[in-house]
């Protein structure tokens, strides 16, 4: 993509304040249309920080929704909201991305009482299936013909959640779309065409209705019906990798390439008639459209602010640590003195500080996808046999595994360390990242023991002391940098129950540490 240099007007874009608006298009504009959407949002977000990547991949997929679909009536609910800057820009935003995830400013994820096309907030992973489903419910129970629509990213599929909303959703024959968006494989051009016009196929009127009049006919002859059914399902498995879906009461329509705009638009429309709950597998790049973004992707998911023409961020001043870099320092030092140490993360590798744990211990290293429950659980099994887990997870997250972390490592006071990361404000992240509650979740645990570092050197301690306790222990600590205290390299562990003074002046509040 040829970036400007300098402030361009948006032909189409500028004049676009609504999905109504954007509806009044011919289909021939929508490419040019996406060009603007695209080169806007790597100009905003260079400029203010923010999710990148997950948006270029989406900006085909978000004009074809909001062109088929009657929103915000028609429901479109995103999944966790790293895709949905292209959605804000079109709803009316657009004027306001320079205070995103500012203070009074938008927020960086979809926001109910922001805008009533944000039909449901996000911010963790793998709710979308789960609240379009019961807009779907609430639909049919008003008899109201209104459309809900999920658009979940493929590593959000990887949660349980996810999986309990498709079970749900299949039984009950409910009007759902869930959309897939696959950002970590391509399609070849030979495949691409083939799955593009068997998506269409798949999707359309005629084949639907065939389908429909067949089970109606069969549904006197079970056992043909049944034999009718396999046979469908092992022709499109043959072609298609939706046989899962297709098992779980999905109708699956894909892959499809989803930055075809006119294949998406006709797909979504014949989508948009079908009764019962549909399956659409579209295929993006993530980073789309910028290049720094394509050829790294992962570090274009999130980003500070950057140069529109390098990709690189400004140089910061030398400075101390985070503590996120104090606890990857540890865990590396930890595991080369301890051998049954092992860690786990779900899905948050680079959060949480394991890269060079992963690379230099390989077969200690466990990334569970978005699976807090079972990254608790898993660490748990691994404690009853003398291994040591150390579960690295954003203190938010941690919520999501609160019954694993009661019934079946504290109960059973099991040696598993917590490195709860993100505890307290997160600044930018928003309300829906902030540690705010772990202190009160964690304080009413039993045989549980919470630490919180004063400062870096702290923080290596209480690791160590963590670790080396024969039962569970969390070590709670900021987002960011702490005072520029040097860390002891030591692996020394702190007394429990001992604390020292750390002011005695009468003129000010004294504070004691444990």
């Amino acid at each position: 993509m040829q970036l400007m240099t300098g402030p361009k007007s948006f032909p189409l874009l500028d004049q676009i304040d609504t999905p109504d608006q954007l509806r009044h298009l011919s289909e021939a504009q929508l490419p040019a249309l996406a060009r603007e959407l695209r080169e806007f949002l790597i100009q905003s977000v260079s400029r203010t920080g923010g999710h990148l990547a997950a948006g270029l991949g989406t900006v085909e997929l978000t004009i074809a929704l909001h062109y088929v679909y009657n929103t915000p009536d028609d429901r479109l609910v995103w999944d966790v909201g790293h895709q949905s800057y292209p959605h804000k820009i079109l709803t009316g935003r657009r004027a306001r991305m320079a205070t995103l995830r500012q203070q009074g400013g938008l927020a960086g994820f979809p926001k109910r009482d922001e805008s009533p096309y944000d039909s449901f907030g996000v911010g963790h992973s793998s709710t979308s299936i789960s609240a379009a489903l019961g807009m779907a419910i609430a639909a049919a129970r008003s008899d109201s013909s209104r459309k809900a629509v999920a658009i979940i990213g493929d590593g959000a599929m990887t949660a349980g959640m996810a999986f309990e909303a498709l079970n749900h959703a299949g039984d009950l024959d409910a009007n759902l779309l869930v959309i897939l968006n696959d950002n970590d494989m391509s399609i070849s051009p030979n495949v691409g065409a083939l799955s593009n016009y068997l998506a269409r196929v798949l999707s359309g009127r005629t084949y639907a209705s065939m389908r429909e009049h067949g089970k109606k006919v069969l549904d006197v002859l079970p056992p043909v019906r049944e034999l009718a059914r396999r046979a469908e399902e092992h022709v499109k498995g043959m072609v298609v990798p939706g046989t899962l879906f297709e098992e779980m009461g999905f109708n699956y329509l894909g892959p499809i390439d989803g930055h075809d705009l006119p294949g998406l638009v006709k797909t979504l429309r014949n989508v948009r008639a079908l009764h019962g709950p549909q399956l659409l597998h579209v295929v993006t790049r993530k980073g789309k459209g910028y290049a720094p973004a394509e050829a790294n992707p992962c570090a274009f998911h999130g980003v500070s602010k950057f140069d529109l023409h390098t990709g690189d961020a400004p140089s910061a001043p030398a400075s101390g640590p985070t503590y996120t870099e104090v606890f990857s320092d540890w865990i590396c030092d930890m595991a080369e003195h301890d051998p049954t140490l092992v860690a786990i993360t779900p899905a948050m590798r680079e959060g949480s500080g394991l890269v060079a744990f992963s690379e230099r211990f390989p077969q200690r290293y466990f990334d569970v996808g978005i699976a807090e429950q079972h990254s608790v659980t898993l660490a748990a099994g691994l404690a009853c046999e003398g291994v040591h887990p150390v579960v690295a997870i954003y203190s938010t997250f941690l919520q999501r595994a609160y019954d694993q972390l009661i019934h079946d490592v504290a109960l059973q006071n099991l040696p598993v360390t917590f490195a709860i990361d993100r505890a307290g404000l997160v600044g930018p992240d928003g309300p829906t990242h902030a540690g705010s509650f772990d202190l009160s979740y964690l304080r009413c645990v039993p045989n549980l023991i919470v630490m919180a570092p004063a400062d870096e050197n702290e923080c290596r301690q209480m690791l160590c002391t963590a670790q080396r306790h024969p039962g569970p222990a969390a070590v709670r600590y900021p987002r960011g940098r702490g005072p520029g205290v040097v860390v002891d390299k030591t692996l020394d562990a702190l007394p429990l129950g001992a604390a020292r003074s750390m002011n005695t002046s009468p003129n000010r509040a004294i504070r004691f540490e444990r």
